[in-house]
């Protein structure tokens, strides 16, 4: 159903199989060359752009290492991540604690590490920044339309109201903290580079409305992620998202284009992860149904929550599969005893006819939110293990 080459080169794959052997399932191989090459790219796309890379897209020690060597900074969004970020050498000075929601007893933990740049969307919240953080950068994130657009919508739950943001920043100077800026997330796996133009619009609004009534020169708008990886669906190559934003940037505020920052996960991580699971067993409902329910030790609570609602398609390839082989429909869902544990229904993926308990599947494109976004002991299974493929394996 799908060309694993559309995806994954020759020597990758190569190198891949050959990492991956005896390897127990199900398992993900995080390719770190292939992170390395869409760090380079993403900062050879936006040369003016400070890159935090957002550490809950795949926390392993060896990403967090090699984009620290790489120059990245990073976003912060639990006192736990905070941890082991500072336990690689890395500086407060280098952070953003970009969850909106956190007790104020972490605000001061991250104070007190060096951390000086906070995201707020509520008065509590600022309320709690300006007594644990005195004197922090604020940057309040607003609510974005348009965000339904994105595989992976990120509204309601987060930001607020470019009115409600224009107070908070008031409010921030005057609890002796200084107004940096503000910041949006168009969605994750955004594939309209549209929705970025509608939200740089109101950021500009803000930033010339607040100056002029209020006296408050903002510095930095933080543009979130939402860059996509390459999964079923087509999506615009980076340059075209770079290309189209940049003009955004420049038709809004002309020479004076602000502080850039840009919170890349998925766009890093994502086609650098193969998810291998094993099949357990084939079976079909009735003696005349034409699909087959494919199941695998691999499912929605240990490394695929994320085709919740069928919302990331990832490309799936089975083991030893032939250019031509003739494949049926199947339904795939993973192992536990839980009727939701079902990936892929609606959306029809085919497989070979000939597929049988104990061949594997090749997940693709699977290196963001699969290891760690994962239960810890959903019916005794244990989370999905991750191990990282270096550029000499």
């Amino acid at each position: 159903m799908f060309n694993r080459e559309d995806y994954v080169s020759d020597s990758d794959w190569n190198r891949f199989i050959e990492f991956s052997k005896g390897l127990e399932t199900p398992n993900v191989v995080i390719n770190l060359k292939k992170i390395k090459q869409n760090f380079l790219d993403l900062r050879k796309s936006f040369p003016y752009a400070s890159i935090y890379y957002a550490v809950k897209s795949c926390p392993g020690e060896p990403v967090l290492k090699m984009l620290a060597d790489l120059g990245s900074n990073f976003d912060i969004a639990s006192r736990y991540e905070l941890d082991k970020v500072l336990a690689l050498g890395i500086s407060g000075d280098r952070l953003s604690y970009g969850n909106t929601i956190k007790k104020a007893r972490d605000v001061k933990y991250f104070y007190e590490n060096g951390v000086r740049l906070f995201a707020t969307d509520s008065k509590d919240d600022l309320k709690n920044i300006a007594e644990y953080a005195p004197g922090s950068k604020i940057y309040v994130r607003m609510l974005v339309e348009n965000t339904q657009t994105a595989d992976w919508p990120l509204s309601r739950k987060f930001g607020c109201h470019p009115d409600m943001a224009y107070d908070l920043l008031v409010m921030a100077k005057n609890l002796g903290l200084e107004p940096y800026g503000v910041s949006f997330h168009v969605g994750s796996q955004q594939r309209d580079i549209g929705s970025w133009n509608d939200a740089i619009a109101k950021a500009t609004y803000l930033f010339s409305s607040i100056e002029e009534e209020e006296g408050i020169k903002l510095q930095m708008i933080n543009m979130g992620g939402g860059f996509p990886a390459h999964y079923i669906q087509p999506t615009n190559e980076l340059s075209d998202y770079a290309s189209e934003i940049t003009r955004y940037l420049k038709d809004d505020f002309g020479d004076d284009v602000p502080k850039i920052i840009l919170e890349p996960g998925r766009s890093l991580v994502g086609d650098s992860g193969i998810l291998t699971s094993e099949v357990v067993l084939i079976s079909r409902k009735n003696n005349t149904a034409l699909q087959r329910w494919v199941y695998q030790d691999s499912g929605k609570f240990n490394g695929l929550i994320e085709t919740m609602d069928e919302a990331m398609k990832y490309p799936v390839i089975a083991e030893n599969q032939v250019p031509g082989e003739k494949e049926g429909e199947v339904i795939l869902a993973g192992p536990t005893c839980d009727s939701a544990d079902i990936m892929y229904e609606d959306f029809k993926y085919k497989l070979p006819l000939s597929l049988k308990a104990g061949d594997k599947l090749y997940w693709l494109t699977t290196g963001a939110y699969t290891g760690t976004y994962a239960s810890v002991e959903f019916n005794g299974f244990p989370p999905i293990k991750t191990y990282y493929m270096g550029e000499e394996d």
